[in-house]
This record gives C-alpha cells, sequence and structure tokens, in this order.
C-alpha cells in the first residue's frame, strides 16, 4: 500500500500555482495548491490529468467554461484541453492531481480537432479579416490573406455546425486615407468612402461577403462607442498624458508619423515607415528611427517633445503570456513577443496630433485623434455589437462576453497590435474578461519578388482578374500558393498553368470522361456498386484519407489552405490513377467489377463536391448540381456512394473556362 499526505513544506513553484511530486503511484501524482485569489497558468499537455478537491473551494476553467469545485469534487481533463483551476474562496485550495499519458487516447483527441476540445460548437465564433485601408482597391496580395482565410473558415465552420460569423469593414482613419486624399485632391471622407466600396464590391467579385462589413466613418454610433472605450482605457489609470520624444517638420513644424516619416527600425536595422516594421514586425516610436527623414521632402526632422496619451505596455509581459496560453498562438507571434518584451520600456502612443480621426472626450490633448491602431480593438467590439443587432442577438461592445470565440486573420505586418497590443487594451478597458482569441497570420504575397503595394502601384488588383468564370480558379491559386509562414510569389504564367493543365486538363477532363462513361454505360445513372476488389476497398479507403487530411486542414487548429488545396487535388490524382488501372479487362465477367469502379469514381466526384466547398463553393454548387445533388450543406463524415439511379450530368459540363486570347495585329 502506498499512502501520501499533504505536506506544504514540499511545494514548490509550477504552473502559476504551488505543486509537489508523489513517487510510486503508477501514474504521475502529487499535491497542488492555489492561494485565496490565486489561480494557475492556462496550459494544456498530451496527459490525461485528474484532480481531487480535498480543501478550499473555487472554479475549473476549461476552455472558457467554469464550473465550481469543491471538497469532494473530482474532475478528469481530456489530452490538450486547456484548464485553469482558480481559488474563489478565502482559504488556500489543496487538491490532489494524477496524470498518466495515454498515447492512444491523445491522438483520438488530436485527430477529433478543437472542434470538441474547444467549444467551438457551443459558442458564438466571431472571425475577423483585418478592416483594410480605404487608400485604393484590393490586390491579390491582400485578398490571398485574411480575406480568403477568413471565408474558407467560416464556411467549414458552418459546415460542421458552427455559429460562425465573418467580420470585417474599412479602416476609415487611417494615416495612410489622409495621404492618398491629399494626392488625389479629395476629402479623407471621400476617400474613404471610394475606396470602401470598391473594397466591397472586390470582396463580392472573390465570392467574399462577410457578414458584418462596417464603415467607420460612416457609422453614426462607431465614434461615441470609441470615445467611451478610451475613457475606460483612461480611467484604468494606465493610460495617461505623458511628454516623450517626437519628430516633427523641420520647416513646416508638422508633426511626423506612420506615412510621414521612414528610417532604420530600431529593432532589425532595416528600413522602415513610423510606427510599425513590416519586416520584423516590431515597433517604433518614430524618435528612435535611425537617421529618419520626412516624406515631404526627405530633409532630417526636428527632434522634440510631444504630450500624447500613452500606454506602458512593458507592464503587460505577464498578461500577455498568459493570454498567448489561451488560444492558437503561432510560435512567430510567441516569439514576436519576447523581442518586443525583452527592453526595458515601451511607452506607446495612444493618441497623434491629426485632423483626422476620432477625438477622444479627455481633455490635454488638443488636436489629437485616437490612433486607428488602438482604435481598431473597439472596432472589433463595434462590430459584434451591429452584428448582434441584426440577428436579433444582445451582443454589447461595452460589454464582452466570457464565452465569446474570437478568430483574428491578418499579415505579419499586423502582429504586434493584434496579439500584443489588443489583449492589454482589453485587460484595461474589461478586467473581468479573459479574451479567447485564436491567430492566423500570413507572411506577404509577392509579385515579381517584390511586394505588392497599393501606394506604388506594383500590384494585380482583383477586378482585373475576378470573374463569374475566373473566381473558382483564382481561390484554387491563392488557396495552393498563399504565404503561409513563408513569403511566396504570385507568377501570372503558374496560374495560367494550373487552370489549363490542372483544373481543366485533370479536373474537368476525368470529370467528363466518367460522365461520358455513365452514359455510355449506364443511361446517364449512377449505377450501383457490383463485386468489390481489394483495389477497389483500398480507394475507398484511400478517399476516407483524404477526407481526414482535408478536414485537419480546414480546422481550426491545423488551419492551412496550402493543404487543404493540395489534398483537394490529391483527390483527383488518386481517382485518376485509379482509373488508369480499373477498366484494363473487359468482357462479360467484368461487368460487375467496373459497376464497382465507376460507382467509386462517382463516390470520388461527390468528395470532392463535398469538401471543394470552403475554397471553390461555385464549382461545388456546380458539381453537386451535376451530380444530381443539393449544394453541400454539411461536412462529410465518410466518403458515400452516389444512390444507384441518380440522374449524371457530368459529360458536358464546364467547370472552368481558359481566359479569351486578347487579338493580336497578326490576326
Amino acid at each position: 500500500m502506498k499512502i501520501t499526505h499533504y505536506e506544504p513544506a514540499a511545494l514548490s513553484a509550477a504552473f502559476g500555482i504551488d505543486m509537489s511530486a508523489v513517487a510510486g503511484f503508477g501514474p504521475g501524482a502529487g499535491w497542488g495548491r492555489v492561494p485565496a485569489g490565486g489561480a494557475s497558468d492556462p496550459h494544456q499537455h498530451d496527459e490525461t490529468e485528474v484532480f481531487v478537491i480535498v480543501q478550499g473551494t473555487g472554479d475549473l476553467v476549461v476552455d472558457g467554461e467554469r464550473t465550481p469545485a469543491a471538497p469532494g469534487t473530482v474532475a478528469m481533463f481530456e489530452p490538450f484541453e486547456t484548464h485553469v483551476i482558480e481559488n474563489t474562496g478565502s482559504e488556500d485550495l489543496v487538491f490532489f492531481d494524477l496524470y498518466w499519458r495515454d498515447p492512444p487516447h491523445a491522438a483520438r483527441a488530436a485527430l477529433a480537432g478543437a472542434a470538441e476540445r474547444r467549444r467551438f460548437g457551443q459558442r458564438p465564433v466571431f472571425v475577423f479579416s483585418t478592416p483594410p485601408t480605404p487608400n485604393g482597391d484590393l490586390h491579390l496580395g491582400h485578398l490571398s490573406g485574411p480575406y480568403l482565410g477568413a471565408d474558407a473558415f467560416v464556411r467549414f465552420q458552418r459546415l460542421n455546425g458552427v455559429e460562425a460569423w465573418h467580420l470585417t469593414g474599412s479602416d476609415d482613419f487611417q494615416s495612410y486615407v489622409a495621404e492618398r486624399a491629399r494626392r488625389d485632391g479629395r476629402t479623407p471622407a471621400e476617400t474613404a468612402a471610394h475606396f470602401s466600396a470598391e473594397i466591397a464590391a472586390t470582396l463580392a467579385l472573390m465570392d467574399i461577403r462577410p457578414d458584418q462589413y462596417t464603415v467607420t466613418n460612416a457609422d453614426p454610433s462607431y465614434s461615441d462607442g470609441l470615445r467611451a472605450f478610451f475613457s475606460r482605457l483612461v480611467g484604468s489609470g494606465s493610460v495617461g498624458l505623458r511628454g516623450t520624444p517626437a519628430l516633427f517638420d523641420a520647416e513646416t513644424g508638422d508633426y511626423l508619423y506612420e506615412v510621414d516619416v521612414s528610417g532604420g527600425c530600431p529593432g532589425c536595422s532595416g528600413p522602415t515607415s513610423g510606427n510599425i516594421c513590416e519586416e520584423c514586425g516590431e515597433p517604433n516610436l518614430c524618435a528612435d528611427l535611425a537617421e529618419p527623414r520626412t516624406r515631404r521632402t526627405g530633409a532630417a526632422p526636428r527632434r522634440g517633445e510631444a504630450v500624447r496619451y500613452c500606454l506602458p505596455l512593458h507592464e503587460f509581459r505577464d498578461d500577455i503570456a498568459a493570454h498567448h496560453a489561451l488560444g492558437r498562438v503561432p510560435a512567430r507571434l510567441r516569439e514576436l513577443a519576447q523581442r518586443v518584451f525583452s527592453g526595458d520600456r515601451l511607452d506607446l502612443p495612444l493618441t497623434h496630433p491629426s485632423d483626422w480621426g476620432v477625438r477622444p472626450a479627455e481633455g490635454g490633448a488638443d488636436g489629437q485623434v485616437v490612433w486607428v491602431w488602438p482604435e481598431m480593438s473597439y472596432g472589433f467590439l463595434h462590430g459584434i455589437e451591429a452584428l448582434g443587432r441584426g440577428l436579433g442577438k444582445q451582443w454589447r461592445a461595452d460589454a464582452p462576453e466570457q464565452d465569446w470565440k474570437i478568430v483574428h486573420f491578418f499579415g505579419y505586418d499586423n502582429s504586434f497590435y493584434h496579439s500584443l497590443l489588443y489583449p492589454a487594451l482589453y485587460k484595461l478597458a474589461f478586467p473581468g474578461w479573459e479574451p479567447d482569441i485564436d491567430y492566423h497570420v500570413n507572411e506577404f504575397y509577392l509579385l515579381e519578388h517584390r511586394k505588392f503595394s497599393t501606394s506604388r502601384r506594383h500590384a494585380v488588383w482583383g477586378k482585373d482578374v475576378l470573374t463569374e468564370d475566373s473566381v473558382d480558379a483564382v481561390r484554387f491559386f491563392l488557396a495552393r500558393t498563399r504565404p503561409e509562414g513563408r513569403r511566396t510569389n504570385f507568377d501570372p504564367a503558374a496560374y495560367e498553368t494550373v487552370l489549363t493543365d490542372t483544373l481543366i486538363g485533370t479536373w474537368q477532363r476525368w470529370l467528363n470522361d466518367l460522365g461520358a462513361r455513365v452514359e455510355t454505360g449506364y443511361e446517364g445513372q449512377a449505377p450501383d456498386a457490383g463485386v468489390w476488389t481489394p483495389e477497389h476497398s483500398a480507394f475507398l479507403a484511400r478517399l476516407g484519407v483524404r477526407l481526414a487530411a482535408v478536414t485537419q486542414s480546414l480546422g481550426q487548429d491545423g488551419f492551412s489552405l496550402n493543404q487543404a488545396a493540395g489534398e483537394l487535388h490529391g483527390i483527383v490524382e488518386d481517382v485518376v490513377r485509379f482509373t488508369e488501372g480499373a477498366y484494363l479487362a473487359a468482357g462479360p465477367a467484368e461487368k460487375d467489377r467496373t459497376r464497382t469502379a465507376i460507382a467509386l469514381e462517382l463516390a470520388a466526384a461527390r468528395l470532392l463536391a463535398r469538401c471543394a466547398a470552403p475554397v471553390m463553393p461555385r464549382f461545388a454548387d456546380r458539381l453537386a448540381a451535376a451530380l444530381g445533388l443539393t449544394g453541400p450543406e454539411v461536412w462529410p463524415d465518410a466518403p458515400e456512394l452516389l444512390p444507384a439511379g441518380t440522374k449524371v450530368a457530368l459529360a458536358d459540363a464546364v467547370f472552368f473556362r481558359a481566359p479569351e486570347r486578347k487579338k493580336t495585329a497578326d490576326d
């Protein structure tokens, strides 16, 4: 018999509380103590773990859901569940801990995905693509990143029964809007309104229709809501007026930030504009740029001081680390946090002198507006409230709910704001809210191996390539080549090759050939399967493997459109390979085996129609219709044969078209 007793002297710090280890119990074992008002760090692991509460009261928090705990409570945590134990009483909360590894159980938990583990199907999921700056239309660099990503993500979640919504809008109060307006001889409001409408139209051409599209300058309640949010920040006591170094135009005396100034990044030493470095992702304060130059003349600016509302972001190092333990945070973002917090101080201005933007209600910063980047943290909450009004939901921007699940899609150059600044602002504005946020970040998409750029007009614009005939091909190619984890390059010739060789020459040719075989051999109706060979059953199993792979690549933990597009093409490659040997034998004895092969091809086509829906919705609908099915409504659990007798209209179906060749002088 093995007996252990609780010994406070044996405890030491671990997981944000006090723990001890007890040997000899078979599984890992130990005692834990949470002091009054304390809580463990949020964490997850591959072991199964059991807590037995023996003293005190508190809450067990699993993936955001709270359960009271008291003496006699026994709780088992599944592998990879994010869990926290909090002490809500006045005495120590003491528990006995058991944990063990069960590799098959952990593998099943990982395979099941996050839907069960992180309660995706039990709470509202708000998926944001970073609001674009309305200083120009959207190019393929924009479309390939946050917007296609968020759209496909939401489509997949809805097919799995999740209440998910896509929210975005136009980031009207950017300084880049004011700069474009000066160049065009317009007011900033006119420029923002014009390009906001153009952006919405381009998204629609891409079959991206957000559930909430907020136009910040046109929304009548936005400015007052932002002022109230900013007042919460000031009321926290952490955000206040501070005189800190700043840059000014040496001739005009104009205050310089963002687009107005450039220099060497204090983090990576590379060239950068004011306030953020697109290369390394680190913020700058403009005054710390190496050899700064004004945009207006290229001359060196004058150094001085400006009194602005500032946030001591360095004080939130531990809060950001705890926040990053709650959701999906790529290593790239955690590494950025380490770099940003490696310094002693980072007093970040939250207001800037400007004529374009929303002025805070507080005095002391005359002529200043709330900086558009911290403004965006409120904008997300405002979007949820606006969405709720249309849905009859009582969601409020000034009272965010613990059960909200937020998912952000953005480019790496926005990483600092989304994953470091916004959690700190939420901590100040709503101290009792612990936002559960997943982050999906993409790198730069290059054109001719240089960054797409709206300001430099180095781009392929969405409206130039998107038509009813091309949208599925564009979505597929961007999904396959978008910059996930590394920069990639858009090559127009490569797009043409994928369209003509892959989508038309492989996918469409197979589907048309299959339709012709069904018409010739079975009067245009799906045959029932006949005699099965080992090759037939192996191919059905292979379709199941592809389904599992597509499911994982579109799921919230392992989301990757690169992989999803690859697996869709893999379905077609598998079936083309299968058909190469399926019909070699002929004669009466082979008829039953041939029926099975045809039935399996139709099963592959049916699976392709279902699995393509998040990435290529029009193609999925057309293929489903050609197979006698309605459009995809639920995500498949397994490959299915097409019901015998179903009318099939694949032989002459056109799913993709090559672009018309432009006439030349020789034509």
